[in-house]
């Protein structure tokens, strides 16, 4: 997608992300401001590819005990009976 008017704006890059934009300038003879924007692009893709990862499932084990946990006290004094 291409804008009317370019924005222009002031970026201090890390040493690695420079160092990623300049190697891509000289493989693809671009200019900075186009290096930086596909590097950006790609980023955007790979982070929105993270996003439909399967959802985390928690693993439970029956450990035969049925606790009723709206009561703290009577948790822990079932704990302890336990010993």
């Amino acid at each position: 997608m291409m804008y009317a008017e370019a924005v222009r704006t002031t970026l201090k890059l890390d040493d690695d992300v420079a160092a990623a934009a300049q190697q891509l300038r000289e493989a693809e003879q671009i200019g900075l401001s186009e290096a930086v924007n596909r590097l950006a692009r790609l980023g955007l893709v790979r982070s929105n590819a993270r996003v439909r990862q399967e959802p985390f499932v928690q693993q439970t084990y029956d450990l035969g005990l049925l606790v009723d946990v709206t009561n703290i006290a009577e948790v822990l004094e079932l704990l302890d009976e336990q010993r």
